[in-house]
């Protein structure tokens, strides 16, 4: 009987400790899909989709795995919504034309201090630029930036969160903000 409560005990306190993991990360999560998918409700669901895997498929494995399986299960459900929502423009355009939806930004969420104490823009603007300009790159531009700079993963964690070599993680982050630099202009280092 001990042996048992002991198990059980294990088990909830792995349980206590992912619950913590994942009341910690919901919002740094929402926000990565909410600027990969540009809607609060289709990133929501992105959201609760990936932790629910993270539950099922990687609960028992140690907590300090968590980050980097959490990110790429993320990753691939943002991947994995891409395809279904290309499919599904498609289907409407054919038959309404048009879809009508409404995208949200960046500006939604609280602003960060700005980096430097000159900065003229206000920070809606600099929000709102970035925001569009995060929306222009290419997803895997996106995927690797967003992981890196803002969630500050390092190339390996990345590579292993996107399922994809070193060198890709390089490449895709180089080009992100080589193309961020060109749209801000003034606003990014």
């Amino acid at each position: 009987m001990d042996n048992k409560a002991s198990v059980e005990s294990g088990h909830l306190d792995t349980g206590a400790q992912l619950d913590a993991y994942l009341a910690a990360s919901e919002r740094r999560l929402f926000r990565l899909a909410v600027l990969a998918t540009g809607n609060r409700e289709e990133a929501l669901d992105i959201v609760q989709e990936a932790m629910l895997k993270l539950v099922r498929n990687y609960s028992e494995r140690p907590a300090r795995e968590w980050p980097p399986l959490m990110h790429r299960i993320l990753q691939t459900t943002i991947r994995d919504w891409y395809r279904r929502h290309g499919l599904r423009r498609r289907v409407m355009h054919v038959f309404r034309g048009a879809e009508d939806e409404v995208a949200e930004s960046v500006e939604d969420f609280p602003a960060t201090p700005a980096s430097e104490p000159g900065h003229r823009l206000d920070q809606d603007q600099v929000a709102r630029r970035l925001d569009g300009a995060l929306r222009r790159l290419p997803l895997r531009q996106q995927q690797v930036f967003l992981l890196r700079a803002w969630e500050g993963l390092s190339v390996a964690e990345t590579a292993r969160a996107m399922g994809c070599a070193e060198g890709s993680v390089k490449t895709h982050y180089f080009r992100a903000l080589r193309s961020l630099r060109e749209m801000l202009g003034d606003c990014m280092p």
